[in-house]
This record gives structure tokens, C-alpha cells and sequence, in this order.
């Protein structure tokens, strides 16, 4: 169904009024119960909270944990501020990692994924069954609840561990009674509970997460983004369906048009590709190639992906490359698909894998989220979201496919993530430092330098540029200037920082602050994976206007010919991390194609490091609430 202006009205009310509620429950929490105060930005000693049982005061202390790890990274300019600013992360991550859990499971009841949980609260049918299984043994009807809806968490986080964990940072506390009942009815309102089985719902959800309100404050208060938060609040637009079917289309459904000359069903399916009629006749009359790309092997980024909208249309057109790729081998016989082989990873010809085609489609829709579809935000919220999507849209795949949720593949974590600040714990560093040799404790300590902006610059930071140098500055005599034996140095560097942080995070002995520092060092690492990845397709609705003040001298220096807006950085980054051939798709501002300002990137960058494919000029009011005229366009990168 379209989300009218009327429909996304109201699911605006609902989070509106979902958001208030749980800042509103959580900062009386932390007030009441734990000692800390969002407001003064005090933190009370636990030792002084004698009202604790044994579980709120083991709460307690997780709780100082996480902000003392949120303190060690906060921009504040007193420790009063840096205080205040962690509490008040903490609360908005409480927040919107509960309103996403159970939006979460109640999609998944409208999928048929899950017996019904919510929809109904206590009167739920899975509920019904759960109490009577346990009994009183769970205590009064609302404990009952409450620990039936962990079960569920724990039970998702198998496949969505970033958002169902009840061991991370965001999930540590959980609504009172009063509270959950409120926000059920919310959740359960009969004017929005046909908006659970929509897919863009969820996408909805973290658009209006922050308000309008909000984002017009921020833009009062500055023209330039403050920090990295302001940054991804006041550039959250919802990219319509429309836009990212003319995007994906000519992008991942062109190369896959041109792989297979024409002859695909892509064609009749992509209603926004852009196919001259004598190429088509030239194209579909011509001799077939006699190799084909490995599916495995497409790569797609989005790298400011919000919600995950390009991903999950992309998501259907993966679905159909995975089945032509297999008749096509089957056509062209045995070794007929190209695949890259990595060092670490050499894929196999799909049918010395798959016994049969069945077989075959049934991991399909695991094969796209651990292997073509990669998304980075700096929004950690986003991270959860996209996650989320892909899970639910995979689910959706074997749903339709008449696949049992016994028979369906399990997920292994995909190419999500959060551009996250690197830990900043001096103390833990130097204790984790302490566990490795010389060299490795010092490519450590340089690689934190190095990812030093990322919250705020996400892939913008050229982190695979900047390796390099870093390596060579480390090892000296001992390193070959990142040549291919170097590389490899690097990768097996890599797996054993990684081993490291990984036993930090274990070995902590009940100190939950180890492993915060150990997680968000690891996020690093994925970051610097993915960007040295080399992407067929690069798709966004990139954030756009003045560099934020922390970040103008750098970004400035690394992008001189699209220094002058965000939109114009975003595109020429977006190049850079293609592969030869490879195109990228762009909803941004058209002023960037005509004002003097930008003479100097449509020259070097969009005219000289691509070709021009095709534009659409959409005018105003494409994007919600954002006051620019819009244009969405696809660039190939040159040879």
C-alpha cells in the first residue's frame, strides 16, 4: 500500500508518543532506582543505594559501566557535560532499542514468523501458552509477561543479535508494567496495526524517531552539523520507493542486463531501467557469453543506509540473478562463473555446493545478506533497523517459497554496521596493549588513531588510503610498503587483534566495560574491511549541505574538488570504493549540477572519474520534509 501523506501522519503520532513515553519511563529509572540523573548529569555511588536487590544493583553497576565507556568518548567541554551527554545517549538507546524489539516482533507476527505476542498483550495466544507451560513459577501476570517477552529476545537474537541481545549496551533496562501497557496499546492502535505487515513500516519508524522539531533546532542553532548525532538526525529522509527503483534499476540491474546480454528477466521486472529499443534488439539477438559472474561475487554498498530502503529492493533482484545464475551454469556447463578469489575465501562452483536447485534456492536468501549487500551509517539506531529489514525481508523470501522456519538456513551476521567512535579508554588500552608483542600492540594504538573520525565521517574516512602508510610507519624495516606479501601481513595482523579483543572482551572478569571497548574496536575493524572492499554498485541518499566544523579541515584536504558540500564528498567517495566499470546512483540536491560552486567536482570528479548514465530531475518534495529540489542520477566509474 502507498504511505500517504495521511498514513505516515499517524505513524508519526505513534512514535512520537512511543519515543516520549520511554525517554519519559527510563530517565525516572535511572532517577529512582540507579542513582543517575540525565538531568543534573550526576551519577550517585552504588554503595549509597541501599534500596537495590541483588539484580537491580548488578543493573547498577552495568549501567556505570556503559556511561563511564560513553564518558571516555563524549565531545563534552567539562565533565559535567561529558556526564550529561552520556546519560542522555543512554536513555535514547534504551529507547529506541525497546520500541524497536517490539516493533520488530510485531512484524514478525504479521509475517506469520512468530504466534501471536503483542498484538494483543497479556491476551496474546503465545502468552496464553507460555503461562500456561510455567505456571505461577514467573510470579504475577506482568512478570510473567516481561519474561516472556526475553524469552522471545533471546530467541531472535540468534539471527539479530545486534538488536535482540540483552547482554549490549542498548538493552539494559526494560518498561515497569504501567509503562509496557501503554506502550502495547500504542503499538496495537486499530489505526495503525495494518502498517505491521508493510514493509516500509519499519523504515517509517526511524525517520520520525527524531523529531521535526528537533531537527529544526539543530538547524536554527547552526548551519553546520555539531556533531556526529546532529549529523545523521538532521539528514534522515525517507528516499521513496519510486527513487530507489530508478536507482537500483540502472545500477545492479543494468550490470546484471549487460553480464547476461540482454537476455534476463530483469528487463520485464525492472520497470525504471533505461534500455535503448536498438540495444535491446542487439543485445538479446546477440551470441551469449561463455562465462557469467558468480552472483556471490555482486556487491552492493549503501553507505549512509539509514533503514536499509535500497538494500531491500535490491534484496528482490538478487533473488532473481541467483536463479538465472543458476541455469545459466547449467547452460554454459561447469566453471562457466567468474568468481574472485580471495585469500581467505575461494567460492566454489555453486553446483559442486548444492546437490539440487532446491536446495540451491533455499540458501538464496542467505546468500544475499552474508555476501552482496553491505550497509555503514553513523547512526547506530540505523544499524539495528537494517538489520532488522534484511532479516525480515529474507524471512519474507522463504515464506513465499513454502519453506518451514525449521528448514530455513540460519543467517550468520552480515555487512552492516556502525560507524562507530573508536574506544577511548586510556587504561583499557594500555591494558590490552599489554597482552600483545610490540609490533601488534603498536598497529593497535595506530589503528585507533586512525578511525579517530569516524563517527562523524563514517566511509568518508579513507581508512584502506591510509593503511598503507600506517603499516609502513609501524613495521619500518620489518614491512614492504603494503605490497601483496604485505597485505597478507596485515590480514593475519588483523585476525590476531582480533582473537585478542575478542578474549579482552571474555576475560573480564565481570567488568562490562572490557567488552564495550573490545566491541567497538572490532566495529573498527569491520569498517576498515569494508572499505577496502571494491563495490559493483554504490547506492544512497547521502547527507548533504556544510561540513560539520570538526571535520571541514580534513574532509576539505581529502576531497578538494567537493569540498564545498557533503552531497558532492559523498558521490566522489562513492567512486572511489567502485571497481572499474561499477556505477553509483544518487539522490542529492540539482543545484550541484548547475551552480559555480560545484564547476570544480562536475569537472574533475563527475566528467573525469565517470560517465554520466542518466538523470532525473524530480523538483520539490520528494523527500518528506526536506526543502531542496531533487535530482537522481547514475554515474559509471571509467576503466
Amino acid at each position: 500500500m502507498a504511505f500517504d501523506q495521511s498514513t505516515r501522519n499517524r505513524l508519526q503520532k505513534f512514535v512520537n508518543d512511543a519515543r516520549n513515553l520511554l525517554t519519559e519511563e527510563f530517565t525516572r529509572q535511572l532517577q529512582a532506582t540507579y542513582g543517575l540523573d540525565p538531568k543534573a548529569g550526576s551519577v550517585a555511588a552504588v554503595d549509597s543505594l541501599t534500596h537495590l536487590d541483588n539484580r537491580q544493583r548488578q543493573v547498577a553497576n552495568l549501567l556505570r559501566e556503559i556511561v563511564n565507556h560513553y564518558v571516555a568518548n563524549s565531545s563534552g567541554k567539562n565533565e559535567k557535560e561529558k556526564s550529561r551527554q552520556a546519560l542522555d545517549r543512554l536513555v535514547r538507546e534504551q529507547g529506541f532499542t525497546i520500541l524497536n524489539r517490539i516493533a520488530a516482533l510485531r512484524m514478525a507476527e504479521a509475517r506469520g514468523l512468530l504466534i501471536e505476542s503483542v498484538a494483543k498483550g497479556y491476551n496474546s495466544k503465545g502468552f496464553q501458552l507460555y503461562k500456561m507451560v510455567a505456571g505461577t513459577s514467573h510470579g504475577e501476570t506482568g512478570d510473567a509477561y516481561r519474561n516472556y517477552l526475553f524469552s522471545l529476545f533471546d530467541e531472535f537474537s540468534v539471527d539479530l543479535e545486534l538488536l535482540f541481545s540483552r547482554h549490549s549496551a542498548q538493552g539494559q533496562l526494560f518498561p515497569r508494567e504501567t509503562a509496557l501497557l501503554e506502550l502495547l496499546e500504542q503499538v496495537n492502535h486499530h489505526e495503525i496495526e495494518h502498517l505491521w505487515a508493510e514493509d516500509e513500516t519499519i523504515g517509517w519508524i526511524y525517520q520520525y524517531y527524531n523529531s521535526q522539531e528537533e531537527r529544526k533546532k539543530m538547524r536554527k542553532e547552526s548551519k553546520a552539523p555539531r556533531s556526529s548525532r546532529e549529523l545523521a538526525v538532521r539528514n534522515q529522509f525517507f528516499t521513496p520507493r519510486y527513487v530507489v527503483e530508478f536507482l537500483v534499476d540502472n545500477t545492479l540491474g543494468r550490470l546484471w542486463f549487460d553480464a547476461t546480454a540482454g537476455r534476463t528477466n530483469l528487463y520485464e521486472r525492472c520497470q525504471c531501467l533505461l534500455v535503448q529499443p536498438e540495444e535491446l534488439g542487439e543485445k538479446r539477438t546477440n551470441t551469449p557469453p561463455t562465462t557469467m559472474r558468480d552472483p556471490r561475487t555482486l556487491k552492493l554498498l549503501d553507505p549512509a543506509c539509514g533503514s536499509m530502503h535500497f538494500g531491500l529492493y535490491a534484496f528482490d533482484l538478487f533473488l532473481e540473478i541467483y536463479r538465472e545464475a543458476w541455469a545459466w551454469e547449467q547452460e554454459l556447463g561447469p566453471g562457466s562463473l567468474d568468481v574472485y578469489t580471495h585469500v581467505e575465501d575461494v567460492l566454489l562452483p555453486l553446483r559442486q555446493i548444492y546437490a539440487s536447485e532446491s536446495d540451491y534456492l533455499r540458501d538464496v536468501p542467505r546468500l544475499i545478506i552474508e555476501h552482496n549487500i553491505y550497509g555503514v551509517d553513523i547512526d547506530p539506531r540505523a544499524a539495528q533497523i537494517a538489520t532488522l529489514a534484511l532479516w525480515l525481508r529474507a524471512q519474507r523470501a522463504w515464506h513465499e517459497a513454502g519453506i518451514k522456519a525449521q528448514d530455513r538456513p540460519t543467517i550468520a551476521r552480515g555487512h552492516v554496521l556502525a560507524a562507530v567512535a573508536p574506544p577511548a579508554e586510556q587504561d583499557l588500552r594500555e591494558r590490552f596493549a599489554a597482552q600483545l608483542d610490540t609490533l601488534d600492540a603498536e598497529l593497535f594504538t595506530q589503528t585507533l588513531q586512525l578511525l579517530k573520525g569516524v563517527p562523524e565521517q563514517g566511509v568518508l574516512l579513507q581508512v584502506e588510503q591510509e593503511l598503507p602508510r600506517l603499516v609502513r610507519k609501524v613495521c619500518g624495516e620489518h614491512g614492504s610498503l603494503f605490497k601483496e606479501a604485505d597485505e597478507q601481513a596485515w590480514q593475519k595482523a588483523e585476525i590476531r587483534l582480533r582473537a585478542a579483543l575478542t578474549e579482552f572482551a571474555e576475560a573480564g572478569q565481570g567488568c562490562f566495560q572490557n567488552r564495550l571497548y573490545a566491541q567497538d574496536a572490532l566495529e573498527g575493524l569491520r569498517l576498515i574491511d569494508l572499505c577496502r572492499e571494491a563495490f559493483d554498485v554504490v547506492v544512497m541518499n547521502p547527507p548533504f549541505g556544510a561540513l560539520a566544523a570538526n571535520t571541514k579541515a580534513e574532509l576539505s584536504k581529502a576531497y578538494p574538488n567537493s569540498k564545498n558540500d557533503l552531497l558532492a564528498i559523498m558521490v566522489e567517495r562513492g567512486l572511489e570504493l567502485l571497481s572499474a566499470g561499477g556505477r553509483i546512483g544518487a539522490i542529492t540536491s540539482r543545484t550541484c549540477f548547475f551552480l559555480s560552486s560545484f564547476t570544480r567536482w562536475r569537472e574533475e570528479v563527475i566528467l573525469t572519474k565517470s560517465r554520466p548514465q542518466c538523470i532525473a530531475d524530480l523538483g520539490l518534495g520528494v523527500m518528506d520534509d526536506a526543502l531542496v529540489e531533487a535530482a537522481a542520477y547514475v554515474l559509471e566509474k571509467v576503466e
